[in-house]
């Protein structure tokens, strides 16, 4: 690590860590920022602005640099395709961890990632070419989850959820530590403290992923100095994998989702299995018996799913049509009661412009999650798929109390 000045670029002069990497004939410049401060999108400017630099690297992914480059670009999500795609929990992960962002604009008024937005911003004044090295979001979520023991992930997600409707005001100690992190970090921080494979997949990894995702820009016309801004929390952990201290991982090992567990994947076709199984033996038992067995999973499927459809405030035909779909759906794991009951209530109640503009500010709020069509829809989603896994398992045991 080189430490000094550079040109007109003196590291006393800035309000965050700043350190060199020399990586070949290139230098990376490693600006430490806090994602909540203004000192540091001055800092980014200040630095850019001295002309020292070929280019500027950035701890984002695509889809975070389009949120600043292009704002409306969300206004065009198939959110039926999300679903469908599996994505839809962590679309509502996003949301959550959008809306926590608003809650700290509306606060104190402070715009995190306002650093991100300057560095677009001076780069495309000065035709600075604009490198993402940070993994996408959607990767890392997948990869946090499937670090943390399966016992746990109820709690992590609802204290995550739960963080959002809380109108409680938002604690000088969480922003405290988003100067050192990002909210994705913040969020996870009390966790990722106390599990070593969460805090891995949150930091760790992703310190090696841009450290090889900039060395690997040098294999051709490699530039003579790049900006490189990260959130300080990252600063020395890129530093040691970027100057060869400490061995990264491969890129395609970084960015792998991880599968699920092979139990996972079979569970739902073996539920499947023993519950048809179930209904033929009632059947063979007593033609009688096996009627009431149909019945008591049309009827528990169809209620549960309908209850949870309805505590997200879904409309009448959806909550109709899920109580109606999900004895089926249940008895075929490749499509669940949620997006029966997503696409119903996207057919009853298509998102407006409005709401897709709106969808941040409108989830700081309980109420606003509920009025706005994009994430009650994501609610209906979740309400519908929670209520069906419950119907089944509570079918389940009510069969086999029967025949037993």
């Amino acid at each position: 690590m080189t430490d000094g000045s550079v040109g007109t670029l003196n590291p006393e002069d800035f309000s965050g860590p700043l350190a060199c990497v020399k990586r070949d004939d290139t230098e990376f410049w490693l600006l430490g920022t806090a994602h909540v401060s203004k000192e540091s999108a001055e800092d980014v400017a200040r630095a850019l602005d001295t002309g020292e630099f070929d280019a500027v690297a950035l701890e984002l992914d695509r889809a975070r640099h389009q949120a600043i480059a292009d704002p409306d670009a969300a206004l065009n999500t198939d959110v039926l395709a999300a679903i469908r795609a599996g994505r839809g929990g962590a679309m509502l992960a996003q949301l959550a961890l959008g809306a926590f962002q608003q809650r700290l604009a509306d606060q104190y008024g402070i715009e995190p990632g306002q650093e991100m937005r300057e560095a677009v911003r001076v780069a495309d004044r000065l035709d600075l070419p604009v490198w993402l090295v940070d993994r996408e979001i959607g990767v890392t979520l997948r990869r946090v989850y499937a670090a943390v023991p399966w016992w746990k992930r109820w709690l992590l997600f609802g204290g995550l959820l739960g963080s959002v409707v809380s109108q409680e005001k938002i604690d000088a100690s969480d922003v405290e530590a988003l100067k050192e992190g990002d909210v994705l970090e913040a969020t996870f921080a009390e966790f990722a403290e106390s599990s070593s494979g969460m805090y891995g997949a949150l930091i760790d990894e992703r310190d090696q992923y841009m450290a090889n995702a900039l060395t690997a820009r040098l294999s051709s016309t490699p530039p003579r100095r790049v900006l490189v801004v990260i959130g300080a929390g990252h600063l020395q952990g890129l530093r040691r994998y970027l100057s060869g201290e400490a061995a990264t991982e491969e890129q395609a090992e970084l960015k792998r989702m991880p599968p699920p567990a092979w139990w996972v994947k079979a569970l739902p076709w073996l539920v499947v299995a023993v519950i048809v199984s179930g209904f033929a033996w009632g059947f063979v038992r007593d033609p009688e018996l096996g009627r009431q067995l149909l019945s008591d999973w049309f009827v528990i499927n169809a209620v549960t799913s309908a209850i949870g459809a309805s505590l997200a405030a879904a409309h009448p035909v959806t909550v109709v049509g899920t109580m109606l779909a999900a004895p089926f759906t249940s008895l075929n794991p490749t499509i669940g009661a949620g997006v029966v009951a997503a696409a119903l209530e996207l057919w009853r109640r298509r998102p407006t412009v409005g709401d897709f503009a709106n969808l941040r500010r409108a989830t700081t709020t309980l109420r606003g999650w509920y009025r706005n069509r994009v994430s009650r829809t994501l609610l209906v989603f979740a309400g519908a798929t929670l209520g069906s896994a419950i119907g089944t398992y509570v079918a389940g045991f009510r069969i086999f109390s029967r025949l037993f």
